[in-house]
């Protein structure tokens, strides 16, 4: 017994010695070029007088539609929020962009905050008046492409969406104004509610949540008929693209 307990107290410093001598670090870099093609399809409203003001800036609202609205056909993307408006003939003093999300797939899986790169390249788009809003999947699409790029947007209007509290705290500054129906059974009213407490909690003086009593998983109806909702996103400016 004792012949192998030395053994082990050898076999223990030889180990310990080996680790002694330390091992150095060194700097490296992996770097690979990745090719990859990006489509999102969408709507375009331009509003009047784009084409014959040449001169003249304008705001983007940028709409997210739903998860009954996706795959290749754009005309199911009219029948909900601003591009149902613009249908029914409601003028609006800003451009439009309306992208469809392919079927089965998902906003936060959809190059959105490449298409509003796009969208300010391509048309004349006031820089510091960019703005997001969305239902339900396209309310959590809001509330995540908000997080993720937080200095992209003047305001966003979330629709009976959802999403990730501590995430808030990246958004203490955004003006948020979110919806929801108090009988919602598809996203519980606790979805938004606890974002914009968390909005609150962060500091966040310019969220909002307005929750309309009677309504169910269909609150967008109520919150994009609202002319207050594009007048409160048009009074929004984005400091740092002044």
């Amino acid at each position: 017994m004792r012949g192998n307990g030395l053994i082990l107290i050898l076999g223990a410093l030889a180990l310990t010695g080996s680790f002694s001598r330390g091992q150095d670090l060194s700097n490296e870099t992996f770097e690979k070029e990745i090719t990859r093609s990006l489509e999102l399809r969408y709507l375009l409203s331009l509003p009047e007088g784009y084409q014959s003001d040449s001169g003249k800036k304008w705001p983007l609202v940028v709409f997210l539609h739903g998860a009954g609205e996706r795959g290749d056909d754009l005309n199911k993307v009219a029948q909900h929020g601003p591009p149902r408006r613009v249908k029914e003939g409601v003028s609006f003093p800003f451009i439009l962009a309306a992208p469809q999300c392919p079927a089965d797939a998902w906003w936060t899986e959809q190059p959105v905050l490449e298409l509003v790169d796009h969208l300010e390249k391509t048309y004349r788009v006031d820089s510091s008046k960019i703005y997001l809003t969305g239902l339900s999947m396209g309310g959590y699409g809001t509330w995540h492409f908000a997080t993720l790029a937080p200095g992209r947007f003047a305001a966003v209007a979330p629709v009976c969406g959802g999403g990730v509290p501590y995430k808030m705290r990246w958004i203490s500054r955004l003006p948020v104004w979110a919806f929801h129906g108090a009988k919602d059974p598809v996203v519980p009213l606790d979805e938004s509610e606890r974002l914009v407490e968390a909005l609150v909690k962060a500091g966040n003086g310019k969220a909002k949540l307005t929750v309309f009593p009677e309504a169910g998983h269909d609150s967008w109806t109520e919150a994009y008929q609202n002319p207050e909702l594009y007048k409160w996103l048009l009074s929004h400016t984005l400091e740092s693209a002044q």
